[in-house]
Parts: structure tokens; sequence; C-alpha cells
């Protein structure tokens, strides 16, 4: 892994109009790693995945990408730099076909191995389903279809956001058992995760955040559930090592 790291935070603020929403986020995420942002409802996880891919402003040099500063840039511009986001929610196009929301993450325009088929061979039961409006899916199938969508813009970074929120386990289990083949070629993961033990066991390392602010960074293995309960609940900063 590069000494530089593949994505940056630093003094990282978010705001919704008058409401700050994130203070002071520093992260450092390195090329190849699955990293876990943990927290509670309300503590700054999806505005911190919306902030870093353009969804709501940022100082300039407040976010990096690949040693370069992309803080404020357009959503389409970041996209096309290689930072993929599932949302929270799906987000799917009701009027589109299961295959034309997989076709949309083509419009970043980078080339890479994830096509239709390399989709469909992590998805399968989605090919029997590509004609079908993606809207009429399970909602573990179209969590599958916002996946493959990302996977489509062939990223360098690939931002997870809540997928199994809402999700019986046994879906959960099964859209979790694809990360393996998704990240083995080297790409760059975070997940947004409540389950934290399932964040603590798909990830190398964790972040958590309380309040809009970092309160816990370190290897997901090594972390305790007392650091860990500290960090969500507590008032003071705990930074494992």
């Amino acid at each position: 892994m590069s000494s530089t790291p593949l994505l940056g935070t630093q003094s990282l603020d978010a705001r919704y109009g008058d409401f700050q929403a994130l203070f002071g986020v520093d992260i450092s995420i390195g090329a190849g790693e699955v990293v876990a942002v943990i927290g509670a409802n309300g503590a700054g996880k999806s505005t911190l995945l919306k902030t870093i891919s353009g969804l709501l402003p940022a100082p300039r040099e407040a976010v990096r990408f690949d040693g370069e500063p992309i803080g404020g840039l357009r959503p389409g511009e970041i996209a096309r730099r290689g930072i993929a986001l599932v949302p929270e929610g799906r987000r799917l196009f009701a009027s589109l076909s299961v295959e034309e929301n997989l076709c949309m993450g083509l419009r970043s325009g980078r080339q890479g191995p994830w096509t239709l088929d390399a989709v469909y061979a992590l998805f399968p039961m989605l090919r029997g389903k590509r004609s079908q409006p993606a809207t009429a899916l399970s909602g573990g199938q179209q969590q599958m279809v916002a996946i493959g969508r990302a996977l489509m813009a062939n990223p360098r970074l690939l931002m997870c956001d809540e997928i199994s929120l809402g999700l019986a386990p046994i879906v959960v289990k099964e859209i979790y058992d694809a990360l393996p083949a998704i990240v083995e070629g080297g790409l760059t993961t975070v997940i947004v995760e409540q389950d934290v033990g399932l964040a603590r066991l798909m990830s190398n390392r964790l972040y958590c955040l309380q309040e809009g602010r970092v309160t816990l960074a370190g290897a997901s293995g090594e972390v305790t559930r007392e650091q860990i309960t500290r960090a969500y609940f507590g008032d003071t900063q705990e930074h494992a090592r």
C-alpha cells in the first residue's frame, strides 16, 4: 500500500444550510483498504460520503483523492476521477429497467473490468430480471442493482452507504458474501454500516463518528466493544492504535 493515501480529508466541515453536520473530520484511506464508518443515527456518516462524492460542498483542499484536491467539485467530475457512491435508499430510476439502471454507471466514461457480464456473474439473479423495471424487484435485489451500477463506473474508490438497511439478515449475508469478489482486484472500499459486528468483520480499519466528529479510529480487529461504546456515546475522544 502506498504511503500516500488514496483518499484523505483534512479538517472537513459540512453543513446543511445553517446546520453544521461535520466538524473537522480527518480520515485517511490507503489504496486497497476496506474501511468501515460506524456511528449512531445522525452521527454524520452519510454526510461524510455525500461530501466526498460532491453532493455537498466542501473546501477544495479539505478532500484529496489520489493526491489531488477535489473538495467542491461537481459529482460528475468526481465520478470521472474514480469515486462511485452506492447511496442510502438505492435511488434507482423507476422508469428504467434493471439493465438500463446498471448502464447508468457507464456515464463516468471509465474503462475497467466491470461490465454487464461481470455484474451478472456477481449477482446471477439479476440476469433473468434484466428487462424488468428495477423498482419492481425486492429490496435486496434493488440493492444489488445499486451496487452493480456503481461498479459499472469502474471506480478506484467504492463507497457504500447503509447497504444492509431494511433488509432481512439472509439478504444482507448474500450481499456481503459478494464483497470479497468486489475487492479482490484491489478496489478501495468504504462501508457505512449500522451493524457494528458486520462492519468489523468486513473491514480492515474503522472510523466511528459521533455528532459529526471522529471519536474512534483503529484496526477493526483490535478495537474493543468498550472503545466502540464510548466512541458511540461518550463525550471524550478515544483513538485506538
